[in-house]
This record gives structure tokens, sequence and C-alpha cells, in this order.
């Protein structure tokens, strides 16, 4: 009997990870580097490139929206490149932003869109839609 009850834990606990990444499909995030951002753009990715700051108050409302958008399957091929603002300024300075909380959106190697300091839910969204 115990062996019975370790295997149905063991299948649920495999169905429960699959379903959770399924339901994962949303969004990647990952730090920026110039080569995963060049596969991307010659994938043809929609991609939305974060220029933030650990310390900015407005970064730090843009990412639960941002966060909560992406959960959409509208947004599940998007990917999401971090750049640190104060520790990656060279990368700062090649996509021409001025400061943190810059939203930079490209469907594959041609920019579609950008935003500076937007906290506004709806703009973003509209943003990110012409990343795709």
């Amino acid at each position: 009997m115990p062996r019975i009850k370790l295997l149905s834990t063991i299948m649920l606990a495999m169905s429960l990870s699959i379903a959770i990444s399924q339901t994962a499909l949303a969004a990647t995030e990952a730090p920026y580097t110039q080569q995963a951002f060049a596969a991307s753009q010659h994938e043809g990715k929609p991609i939305l490139v974060d220029i933030s700051a650990s310390w900015c108050p407005i970064c730090a409302k843009q990412h639960p929206i941002i966060n909560q958008l992406v959960e959409s399957p509208a947004f599940g091929d998007l990917v999401i490149y971090k750049v640190d603002f104060d520790t990656q300024k060279d990368v700062v300075r090649s996509f021409g932003a001025q400061m943190q909380s810059t939203l930079i959106v490209f469907h594959g190697p041609k920019e579609k869109g950008r935003s500076v300091g937007d906290t506004d839910p709806d703009s973003i969204k509209a943003l990110l839609l012409k990343a795709n």
C-alpha cells in the first residue's frame, strides 16, 4: 500500500509540474547581453528592454504592471531584457536612454516604441502590443 501512495504522490507532483510549466508560457525575462538580444532580434521575437534601477520608485511601480500584463497569452512570446541603469551604462547609452524607467519595445530588429517614466497600465499595455 505505501508504494501505491508514493506512486500516486509522484504522479500528482508530475502533473502539477506540467500544469505549472504550461501556464508559465508567459514572457521570458533575462538579464541583457548583446548576444542574447541579437539572437532574439534575429529570430523576429517581440522584445521589451527594461532599463531600470533598484532605487527608482517609478521602476518599482512599472514592474508589477509589466509582470501582470505579460501573464496574458498575448505576450507569450515576449522576451524581456533587464538593463541595470547603474551598472550597464554602455548598454544604456547604446539604446539612447537618458534615464531609468525607460521601456523600449522591438519586433525583431526594429524598434517599435519607447516610453520613459510611464506607470499607466493601459499605456504600458499599448506599448507592449507594439512589439507583437
